[in-house]
């Protein structure tokens, strides 16, 4: 189409173009789409509007709306009603996108088959994790992972927010949650244990806290959301299904747990954490655990893997996820033990 795009340059992408002509497809065109057109079709409606779409393609906005404008006066139909936050399909830009999905997942199936073949894995994978869990758990299995693999790119973020996957360009992640977002695929990897916990040195001449409602008259040292309360909720041993729920206000917080354990080591108060961050201080009496009645529900409940559902994944992705889903359910409860080893070594 290069009377249409000449002014501004055709549309590139990565590969190199394809084209789907009308005679081939059955489809009721009479003129060929550009494949990298429908690639950038495709991104606009996974993110949702086009300022997004234009971050993750690194284009200007105006350029991938005259772009979308260009496709659609080339088929002769509206693909997307627009507004000023977001975009939606039409009919028949929904078909064109579930068409145009599957599409582009064929083809990068069938370039990643060409490309790998007699060769070892290759491919790049963005993958965040949360920071606690990346350097309690993860960074020695990513490290592990790029020694098996070693032509495949790991690019890691340490990053606790839940984040839009599509506008970061992550294609993994590793999240504390207790209910995912719809919009993604969640791999449940385990339930998280979090501990109440203090330095010996802390407790020495105060009254341990025996109820949830205790840990107001302490000094609390734990991460907190932003802009929001911290919320510590539990049920006891016995309770039933009653479940008790306290209000806090940490006197230090932060968002790195080796920080806020350190802190706690030290004996500047009682510290919440997930039992993955403190196994070995546990072990060694560093940290005494406290309400071990109870089962506490901080920032989330469960550790799940998350994936676009509409996003083609490489070999490379595929490798990753099956990797880590094996090595840290392997690891889970191991880990977990370690909360019953502390509890029956307090007394």
């Amino acid at each position: 189409m290069p009377g249409r795009h000449g002014a501004r340059g055709t549309l590139r992408g990565p590969r190199a173009p394809f084209l789907l002509r009308a005679a081939e497809t059955g489809a009721p065109f009479a003129s060929a789409m550009d494949l990298n057109a429908l690639r950038l079709f495709v991104d606009i409606v996974d993110a949702g509007n086009l300022s997004a779409a234009a971050r993750k393609l690194k284009m200007t906005r105006a350029n991938v709306s005259y772009h979308l404008k260009a496709l659609e006066e080339e088929l002769g139909v509206q693909l997307l009603r627009r507004t000023t936050r977001h975009v939606e399909p039409t009919p028949v830009g929904a078909g064109l996108y579930e068409h145009g999905r599957n599409i582009l997942g064929e083809v990068a199936a069938a370039n990643a088959l060409i490309s790998n073949m007699g060769k070892s894995l290759q491919g790049h994978v963005r993958l965040s994790v949360p920071t606690g869990l990346g350097h309690a758990l993860l960074s020695p299995l990513l490290v592990q992972f790029k020694q098996r693999y070693p032509d495949i790119t790991l690019d890691v973020v340490f990053d606790n927010r839940i984040h839009n996957l599509v506008s970061e360009d992550v294609e993994v992640a590793l999240r504390i949650i207790s209910t995912p977002p719809d919009s993604v695929v969640a791999t449940e990897i385990g339930e998280v244990d979090w501990v109440v916990c203090a330095a010996p040195s802390y407790l020495a001449g105060k009254v341990a806290p025996t109820v949830l409602g205790d840990l107001t008259a302490h000094a609390i040292v734990c991460a907190s959301p932003i802009g929001q309360k911290l919320k510590a909720s539990g049920t006891r041993a016995g309770g039933g299904d009653t479940r008790e729920q306290v209000v806090l206000a940490p006197t230090l917080s932060s968002e790195n747990f080796a920080f806020l354990k350190d802190a706690v080591v030290s004996g500047l108060g009682i510290g919440i954490f997930p039992l993955y961050a403190i196994g070995p201080e546990l072990e060694q009496g560093a940290l005494q655990p406290l309400l071990g009645d109870y089962r506490i529900s901080v920032f989330g409940s469960k550790l799940y893997m998350l994936t676009m559902p509409n996003r083609y994944q490489t070999m490379a992705t595929r490798y990753l996820l099956t990797f880590l889903k094996a090595e840290l359910q392997a690891i889970w409860p191991r880990v977990r033990a370690a909360r019953a080893y502390s509890e029956n070594t307090k007394d």
